[in-house]
């Protein structure tokens, strides 16, 4: 078996450390001092640049200017996004794309793929349902009137919705299906309301009331939003990865150069042993991460459906993004806690999307159901 990713895989690689090469993950005010946003939108010059370097329209096909790549490019350019904590909404614009795209009318596709993959328009998911802790689709209703649907509901949490053009909304039918609605920021009934998350980023709550929407901004295809929720899924333990594995780094630049009783605590045994626990969560989260991006990539048969390599990959990152960013407080000791220094943000990120993933425990159940719809043989 062949492990080693595809040539064009590899440049996504190269050119997103490129272009995130001169990004400071302090370059916003800290949110330890901040008591709203530590902005007033995401970084749109990084934005261009990933348009220029062509990181947009990753996942789009050729005939819409993109470069036809899967979602295991697309994991490989958010590890290096996360490293730097980059402020852009490159998860939820490229899975969105990517929904499009794979169930989108040809008129929709037209309209959007060229444009949003050169940057001039940005997309957002409203993913986490009403509270946070109940299913996306079940939060919002949809009902076709004449030529067109009405939507009803609320979403919470959704990122960067301040920001975007078009936010995709899972709503439920009267038939118990689950439509995507493209809706507007602006449109006629819609409100937003702030929320900010622990990363000091601007969220909203959603709140759609009667809200028109033509049939050309439905996608009522089958299995859509299941498809867009498992590559969101998988982007975030992506960036859980990438945040981990810089902070991993850090503290192990600092432990070598940290002395206690004349000798860098690194060479304590203690200190070590806690680094190689953390390293071993990095390579597990890195396996199960791969393993649902080419899942979800190739489409392949296996014991389970994709959502079970999916559940996989979200248990080892909500629980090991947490122990390495821990971990990693303890051993910067005071150092770690200084808002000169940047750790203290990337715990602060490592906490977001920890939330956004949820609890390990919910995921485990979650797989336990598919293990006893699908026994093993």
């Amino acid at each position: 078996m062949d492990f080693t990713f595809t040539e064009e895989q590899q440049a996504a690689a190269e050119a997103a450390r490129g272009v995130f090469a001169g990004v400071a993950p302090d370059a916003v005010p800290s949110p330890a001092l901040t008591p709203g946003a530590v902005a007033d939108g995401f970084n749109r010059p990084l934005w261009s640049r990933l348009a220029e370097a062509d990181l947009l329209s990753l996942l789009s096909a050729p005939e819409y200017g993109g470069a036809g790549l899967d979602a295991i490019a697309l994991c490989l350019v958010l590890r290096e996004s996360a490293k730097v904590l980059a402020r852009v909404p490159l998860l939820e614009s490229s899975a969105a794309l990517a929904a499009v795209q794979s169930y989108g009318g040809p008129e929709l596709k037209d309209e959007l793929l060229a444009r949003a993959g050169r940057g001039e328009i940005v997309l957002t998911v409203a993913a986490h349902g009403r509270t946070g802790h109940d299913p996306a689709e079940l939060a919002v209703t949809a009902r076709q009137d004449g030529p067109g649907w009405v939507l009803d509901g609320v979403q919470t949490a959704v990122p960067w919705v301040y920001d975007a053009d078009l936010v995709v909304v899972p709503a439920r039918t009267a038939a118990d299906r689950t439509i995507l609605a493209l809706v507007a920021r602006d449109a006629e009934g819609v409100s937003l309301a702030e929320q900010f998350s622990t990363s000091g980023e601007r969220l909203g709550e959603l709140r759609l009331e009667s809200v028109r929407l033509a049939t050309s901004y439905v996608v009522d295809a089958g299995g859509a939003w299941e498809w867009l929720r498992e590559l969101l899924a998988t982007g975030t333990c992506a960036l859980a990865l990438g945040l981990g594995e810089r902070v991993l780094e850090m503290t192990a630049q600092y432990a070598s150069k940290r002395e206690q009783f004349g000798h860098p605590i690194a060479t304590f045994q203690a200190v070590a042993v806690q680094s190689a626990d953390r390293y071993i969560d990095l390579r597990a989260m890195e396996a199960a991460l791969w393993q649902a991006a080419w899942r979800i990539t190739s489409g392949a048969p296996g014991s389970l459906p994709a959502a079970g390599d999916v559940a996989v990959a979200k248990i080892w990152a909500s629980e090991g993004v947490r122990r390495v960013v821990q971990t990693a407080q303890h051993l910067h000791g005071g150092f770690g806690a200084d808002v000169d220094y940047p750790l203290h943000r990337y715990h602060a990120w490592a906490k977001h999307l920890e939330l956004a993933l949820g609890p390990a425990a919910a995921h485990e159940e979650a797989l336990g159901d598919l293990l006893a719809t699908h026994p093993l043989a």
